[in-house]
């Protein structure tokens, strides 16, 4: 009978290693206006070399990174989200949209494609029926789990490399994906899901703020003093959104 082996306790205690991450982490900050620069080949491959070891549900990695560097591109691209957003000022959503001019002039781009046809690789029947239903429903989150933790890998890898980031999910209406898709190539049956842009500050990047710790945990049961009710999450998208959207965490009042 083989004895079990008794961990190291420094194996599993490496606080170096996690401030390490935790100094990535803290320096990944969003930023919608870049300064020029020219990021070399290597990086965009040392940037999706990290999105390549993210996990995915059955191991699907059901993810594709188009590296756009055509400067003509990048403005097409760029105009199709000013476009969009102007159609919301007309819409009148009442959204504190982003100036989406940065995206023009972004030094990185890479645009992140899913298919969306590896739900069948998840528990699901196939069958039509109201069960089925329920369990694609769950399969599309799964889906979408996996690509955010691919991209959210990537950002890191370039928070790690000294850049601003932008993490882009206004590319899901309908008619940007039927602008953008021919220009890439990118074949019907897949989605765009997600744009990266990142580079060199324009202006230094800011903090905004984080919920606090005690805030978004709870231990064994869920803490009810965190729970919201409909009545707070409209007061919040009332009165505090556009301040936690694009302000500096020590500028919300």
């Amino acid at each position: 009978m083989t004895a079990t082996a008794i961990p190291e306790p420094n194996v599993y205690n490496n606080v170096v290693r996690y401030e390490a991450l935790m100094e990535v982490v803290r320096a990944r900050m969003t930023n919608r206006a870049f300064a020029p620069w020219d990021v070399p080949h290597e990086h965009f491959e040392l940037i999706l070399e990290a999105a390549r070891h993210a996990p995915s549900g059955a191991n699907s990695q059901p993810w594709h990174y188009i590296i756009v560097t055509d400067p003509e591109l990048k403005r097409t691209i760029g105009q199709c989200f000013v476009d969009e957003q102007q159609a919301r000022a007309r819409l009148r959503m009442g959204f504190p949209t982003p100036n989406y001019n940065g995206v023009k002039t972004a030094p990185g781009l890479i645009v992140i494609v899913a298919d969306f046809r590896f739900v069948k690789a998840f528990p699901v029947l196939n069958d039509g029926s109201p069960l089925d239903r329920l369990y694609k429903q769950n399969a599309e989150r799964i889906l979408l789990q996996s690509v955010a933790a691919s991209t959210m890998s990537a950002h890191l890898a370039a928070a790690a490399l000294g850049y601003a980031v932008w993490w882009i999910t206004a590319i899901g209406q309908e008619q940007i994906q039927q602008q953008v898709k021919p220009l890439l190539g990118v074949p019907e049956e897949l989605a765009i899901i997600d744009v990266m842009c990142f580079g060199p500050p324009a202006k230094p990047s800011y903090k905004r703020w984080k919920k606090s710790l005690a805030e978004i945990m709870s231990w064994n049961r869920f803490d009810p003093r965190n729970f919201m009710t409909d009545e707070e999450i409209d007061r919040w998208i009332k009165t505090t959104r556009a301040k936690v959207m694009y302000r500096d965490e020590s500028r919300v009042d």
